[in-house]
């Protein structure tokens, strides 16, 4: 092959791989594109290996070849990746049939799944693993034995079923850790690591959160004006290309058809004179009724915790005294939001703004009633810990008792008493085991309430929080999330007919983040309270024997690190510093809001040059398509701009930049009418002078 004709293929070569690359912008219709498509790969195939230099042909034939493996390689890991992705083609089909919106719940959901998979991880495997494999045995020491008392019904179905028994002693609550400061071989330190994944899980949550709104930040859409064109948008941008199924097109043209009909309503009842002081009135009315059922609501969950309080001391209790608290808050959260809805009829708002207020009231009552149960609980468990206090003592004087009994009774024996038995210890309540218990049931028990409203978000909330007293909950969590993904997928596909108008709740990404974001940071507070004030009970958990939960890190201080840092975490932790820093990053935050605040001037500023620019524009268009005919015959003595050489083109655009369209208009005919008043003086002084 000469070289001409090696540069003649190698152009051809390169004219082929352009149009590969540019075939999609190609304006052809689908059979021409495939058919041009698999000519130019074929071609390529064919004579890309041939372009190599005398002795280096073959080492180039070997890198095309290796470069195409690689691509292929690259492709093929990236459908790998794809199809490694849990749940997409179901979410795919739900896509298909119900559109983007629905398909975005179960996002969220999958979202939610993998978090919950990385704080499983955490928890289990720096917890709970630990504590099986390298830990005391059960029976070894009373905190992971049943007492005696107990041990005939442990394993009772109803017992379980509470999580009692066998439950209760297991890793699945705080109670069954120890407190010794290393275990095992690899001297692993588990109060410590305890406290930091219960504290790390909220940690990495709200990073994780923060992060995704961030992300949709910089994607998220609804900044933009929707006062200008709005008629356009809505014709060009309303249709959801992902539908697949013939029910919900045809549901979904019917909506867009809805949509039009009530702007066009929306903008007649807007001209029509209404009686705004009954619509007031009802508004005033329905705020008035949400409260008072909001605050019923809190004042019922408070006054069964109490009740509670007082089952605990009797002995035959039914099913529904033992289980009334998980009941009432579960119907709570089913019947609370439908009555919400019915009342908010009496507000006549649009249904956008109908479907926000709606979320807030909900939002509101699962806040409140969760808040109203932890006051309610906190009650119970100072009540535990005075109790704690008195069983400490007393099983202090057993324990002196059964030594000095031992002694009287064995007075020739001088070795060691034996210990005593693990199943016959005194126990204390343990407080931070039975807040567990209760969040582990109010979790089951809201698997209903969660199906039924789909509102995973206070279910997420107090999972999280319930996981520092029951490490086991994560798991439990993780069971549930899977299981409710399927239970969905199925229940949207057999049960659910497409919705014949949908809309979202707000054009923002964000919405839902932000409401898991204020959620994970009050599902932190009572967790922080419990650390930083609340005495940890003494016979029970991974920091008994310690005045404070976070006493671990200054015991691990003060042992584990060289002196220096001792010292230098003390000066850290002195108030007189940290009250600085948080005024300095207080400071912080209000300089960047302010810039923040100062770009988004900015940003209006432009866009409202551009706006008008786009009007002078659109003013000058229309004045050339004037009617008045003396503006046509003024503009036709101006020069053609497109006659004119570069010079003098600039030098008109310098002069036109000088002055508006108006007042240059202006000029041009005080110009030509100067002109003709001095020809007309010209011509009547010429005559005069034929004249004489």
């Amino acid at each position: 092959m000469s070289e001409g004709e090696r540069a003649r293929l190698m152009e051809e070569v390169e004219e082929k791989k352009k149009l590969i690359a540019n075939i999609r912008n190609k304006p052809w219709r689908m059979k021409r594109r495939l058919k041009h498509l698999k000519e130019a790969q074929l071609f390529v195939d064919k004579f890309e290996g041939a372009l190599g230099k005398g002795k280096g042909r073959k080492l180039y034939a070997y890198k095309v070849m290796m470069m195409k493996k690689w691509i292929k390689f690259q492709r093929d890991f990236d459908n790998f990746k794809t199809a490694c992705i849990p749940w997409e083609r179901k979410i795919k089909e739900v896509e298909s049939h119900f559109g983007s919106s629905v398909a975005s719940y179960f996002i969220f959901l999958r979202w939610m799944y993998g978090m919950n998979l990385v704080l499983f991880s955490l928890t289990f495997g720096l917890v709970v693993i630990p504590e099986v494999l390298m830990g005391l045995p059960y029976g070894s020491i009373a905190r992971k034995t049943v007492p005696r008392e107990e041990q005939d019904s442990a394993m009772d179905y109803s017992v379980l079923t509470d999580f009692n028994g066998y439950c209760k002693y297991s890793v699945l609550f705080y109670g069954y850790y120890n407190n010794q400061r290393t275990i095992g071989f690899l001297k692993f330190r588990l109060p410590l690591s305890y406290l930091m994944v219960g504290i790390g899980t909220f940690g990495y949550s709200l990073m994780v959160v923060i992060r995704t709104m961030a992300k949709n930040a910089d994607v998220g859409g609804g900044d933009g004006e929707d006062s200008e064109f709005t008629f356009a948008w809505k014709m060009f941008t309303s249709w959801d290309y992902l539908i697949g199924n013939a029910e919900t097109a045809d549901n979904k043209y019917a909506s867009i058809t809805t949509s039009f009909k009530e702007s066009i309503v929306d903008e007649q009842e807007n001209q029509k004179d209404e009686n705004i002081h009954l619509r007031r009135f009802l508004r005033v009315l329905a705020n008035f009724l949400i409260t008072c059922t909001l605050g019923g609501s809190g004042y019922l969950i408070y006054f069964v915790v109490k009740r509670s309080q007082e089952f605990q001391n009797m002995d035959d209790l039914g099913w529904y005294e033992k289980n009334e608290l998980e009941i009432i808050m579960s119907l709570l959260g089913l019947v609370g939001p439908m009555l919400f809805e019915t009342i908010a009829e009496l507000e006549d708002y649009h249904p956008r703004i109908a479907l926000k207020w709606q979320l807030g009231r909900i939002f509101a009552l699962f806040l409140g009633n969760l808040y109203t149960f932890l006051l309610a609980l906190f009650d119970e468990v100072n009540a535990k810990l005075e109790e704690e206090q008195e069983i400490k003592n007393a099983s202090i004087w057993f324990t002196k008792e059964y030594y000095a009994n031992y002694t009287l009774n064995n007075p020739n024996d001088t070795g060691t008493p034996p210990p005593m038995d693990p199943a016959d210890v005194i126990r204390g309540p343990c407080w931070e085991t039975t807040v567990g218990i209760v969040m582990t049931h109010i979790n089951l028990l809201y698997c209903v309430c969660c199906y039924a409203s789909d509102l995973k978000l206070y279910i997420y909330c107090e999972a999280e929080m319930g996981a520092f007293y029951a490490p086991g909950l994560v798991g439990i969590n993780v069971l549930r999330l899977l299981t409710s993904m399927y239970y969905q997928c199925w229940a949207v596909m057999a049960c659910n007919v497409p919705h014949e108008r949908v809309f979202k709740a707000s054009k923002s990404n964000n919405f839902y983040m932000g409401l898991l974001l204020l959620i994970l940071f009050l599902s932190l507070l009572p967790v922080v309270y419990t650390i930083m004030s609340l005495p940890p009970s003494f016979d029970c958990g991974p920091f008994s024997g310690k005045e404070r939960m976070f006493d671990v890190i200054i015991e691990t201080i003060e042992l584990d690190l060289p002196s220096f840092l001792g010292t230098l975490f003390t000066y850290a932790a002195n108030p007189g510093l940290i009250i600085p820093a948080i005024l300095l990053m207080v400071l912080a935050i209000y300089y960047l809001n302010s810039v923040s605040q100062a770009y988004q001037n900015a940003n209006l500023e432009l866009k409202k040059k551009m706006q008008m620019a786009r009007d002078e524009e659109k003013n000058r268009r229309n004045n050339k398509d004037s009617t008045n005919q003396v503006m046509k015959d003024l503009e036709d003595l101006l020069p053609n701009r497109s006659n004119l050489p570069p010079a003098e083109e600039a030098k008109e655009e310098a002069c036109a930049s000088l002055y508006p369209p108006g007042v240059w208009a202006s000029l041009v005919i005080e110009g030509v009418l100067r002109l003709g008043w001095a020809i007309g003086l010209a011509n009547w002084v010429e005559n005069r002078i034929r004249i004489k």
